[in-house]
């Protein structure tokens, strides 16, 4: 199986807030990744098992949740939560 090539553990569910967290910046080149292979139309599958290291097979609800968790913080990242980054 491949392994995600984030050195952080992914939970379950994206702890959510207002700013830009530390599990975000963690996990930036992972949100990044996925909002890349959705734009090139990959399949949930694809992108669990190939970005997040989890078999969509084996786990099916497990991999949906945690994707669609990451994908949805990642979306906010980029149309929102960016201005954090530059904030003074």
């Amino acid at each position: 199986m491949l392994q995600p090539k984030s050195n952080t553990p992914f939970a379950d569910e994206v702890p959510w807030s207002d700013r830009i967290t530390a599990y975000d910046k963690d996990h930036f080149t992972t949100y990044m990744r996925l909002l890349d292979a959705s734009a090139d139309n990959a399949t949930e599958e694809e992108m669990a098992h190939v970005i997040l290291g989890i078999d969509p097979a084996r786990e099916p609800e497990r991999a949906r949740n945690i994707l669609r968790s990451h994908l949805d913080r990642a979306n906010w990242v980029v149309t929102s939560g960016y201005k954090d980054l530059f904030a003074s």
